[in-house]
């Protein structure tokens, strides 16, 4: 063999493992998320016990960290691209340890909501910018296979958070479930040091002030009123606040479309397959976090499992999305993006039909393997869905299309959680619904009927969204490959784009725990 050819096929190798040891990086980050996701389900009585919350408080535990992702996701995705992807990554584990170790020390109602909210900042800069590490690391004909990888992280981080959350809280202190993320964090940010490196866009540094305000207030108005009538009635406050931030959310087009270096490039959504991957993103969400919530109900609430004994029920679902997830991404890179992801969300759809069937009587190998089919078809929609998104941007807008990616699957899933108590509030009593699912209560013979009839009404309309992505889904195969007439993708400043061509050695993935509930298995 020639020298200059062993020459290369060794810088490739050492590429190659270079690029390995940062998929461990990666997919530490999202173990890390989703230990934390599942452990904090367990710990809700406790908490409540402990710093004597109020029931309808125990639920902005879970919610406020979602939110704040929602509402960052885009704006850490865009500093990403104008500061660094690597270091905005690097920053967020930071500000995720530092939460954490407030969040074990909070003392009352307000203090661990306010450090969940810091810990959402952390969470919200490693999942905005994820996406756009990988992208910088991997080419595109491995992006898929990356992102199967990311589904394993999410899965094994769930069954940890699960069998680790019970240990604490039975033996030790609900308190552990955030310190042990302190060390967990710090040795992934070492390790983002050692091994991660990653590019800007090269923009010269320019916020959008006006952008992240609208967007901001407009996506707080409308989540925050959605959230609010899962928790109370419909009144004056939250019309004006659902209706303001509509009124906001449609400035920002406005606005944003006349500026010269947007925070949000709307110019995205003329690329043909961005806008119906970003909806069927947001309608999968609708659709399964809803889930996470009903099974759960339905586990504590009708079969009176403890919350430990009915997360355990859904351990194979993510085991079996762990291992399916590799194979799905492999699915993407061979047989393209379009149909794996399409086939993925029929799948899940199946899975809720099974749901929908669950009764007070219903033997509980039926909710896993409805779980398991659920986790496979997940596993095949989510590294597909976004590898289409990241073909399409060019190079320099991966941070913000990763964030947009972000923002809409957890629109999705805020209005999911809405839905899920207002349809189980239709059969009981709301505050007998939140006792439900924090843990701290069960029903009786007679009102476990009669809330299992509430819970299939909520399970088909999950079905409907489901199918709604999954049609969204299909529509890609016709405009995949089209751009409009006239159209030019954006590149840096309206200038052109790197496009597909420009990231011929670049790959992309959209990190599959944020959220912290994305690719989870119920």
């Amino acid at each position: 063999m020639a020298p200059d050819v062993r020459t290369a096929t060794s810088a490739d190798a050492a590429e190659r493992r270079r690029a390995s040891l940062a998929l461990a990086v990666i997919v530490t980050g999202v173990l890390m998320t989703a230990v934390d996701t599942t452990i904090v389900v367990l710990a809700l009585p406790d908490i409540e016990r402990t710093l004597h919350v109020p029931l309808s408080g125990v639920i902005w535990v879970v919610i406020s960290y979602l939110l704040v992702i929602t509402l960052l996701a885009t704006q850490v995705g865009r500093l990403g691209d104008m500061f660094g992807r690597v270091r905005m990554y690097e920053a967020g584990f930071l500000v995720f340890v530092v939460g954490s170790a407030l969040c074990a020390v909070a003392t009352s109602e307000t203090t661990i909501i306010a450090y969940r909210v810091l810990q959402g900042v952390g969470g919200a800069l490693i999942t905005a910018n994820s996406g756009a590490v990988i992208a910088d690391t991997f080419p595109a004909e491995r992006r898929g296979r990356a992102y199967g990888f990311n589904g394993v992280g999410y899965n094994l981080g769930a069954i940890l958070g699960i069998l680790l959350g019970g240990i604490i809280i039975t033996y030790v202190s609900w308190r552990w479930i955030f310190w042990i993320n302190v060390p967990t964090g710090l040795l992934a940010f070492g390790l983002a040091v050692k091994v991660l490196r990653g590019g800007t866009s090269g923009q010269r540094p320019r916020f959008d002030l006006g952008g992240m305000a609208l967007l901001g207030t407009g996506l707080f108005g409308v989540l925050w009123a959605m959230t609010r009538l899962a928790t109370s009635s419909f009144s004056g406050t939250v019309a004006v606040a659902l209706a303001g931030g509509v009124v906001l959310l449609g400035a920002l087009g406005v606005v944003e479309g006349r500026r010269a270096a947007p925070m949000l490039d709307v110019r995205l959504f003329r690329i043909p397959t961005v806008t119906p991957t970003l909806l069927a993103a947001m309608f999968q969400g609708l659709a399964s976090f809803a889930v996470l919530f009903l099974v759960i109900m339905y586990l504590q609430g009708v079969r009176d499992l403890s919350p430990l004994h009915a997360s355990l029920v859904l351990v194979p679902g993510y085991c079996i999305g762990g291992v399916a997830g590799p194979l799905g991404g492999r699915m993407a890179d061979r047989f393209g993006a379009v149909w794996p992801a399409t086939i993925g969300l029929g799948i899940q759809t199946v899975a809720l039909v099974v749901y929908a069937q669950l009764g007070v009587h219903t033997p509980l190998w039926l909710v896993v393997v409805a779980a398991g089919a659920n986790g496979i078809g997940a596993s095949a929609f989510f590294p597909a869905n976004s590898s289409v998104v990241m073909r399409a941007v060019p190079d320099d807008q991966f941070g913000i299309a990763s964030g947009l990616l972000r923002t809409f699957a957890n629109v999705g899933m805020v209005f999911s959680f809405t839905v899920a108590i207002l349809v189980a509030a239709r059969s009981i009593p709301r505050g007998l619904a939140f006792a439900i699912f924090a843990g701290t209560t069960h029903l009786s013979h007679h009102l476990g009927a009669t809330f299992t009839g509430g819970l299939h009404a909520a399970f088909y309309a999950s079905i409907t969204f489901m199918a709604l992505a999954a049609a969204l889904s299909a529509t890609r195969v016709l405009g995949r490959h089209r751009v409009p007439a006239g159209a030019t993708p954006p590149g840096p400043a309206g200038g052109p784009a790197g496009g597909p061509a420009g990231g011929a050695a670049q790959g992309a993935a959209q990190v599959a725990a944020s959220h912290p509930e994305e690719g989870a298995p119920v």
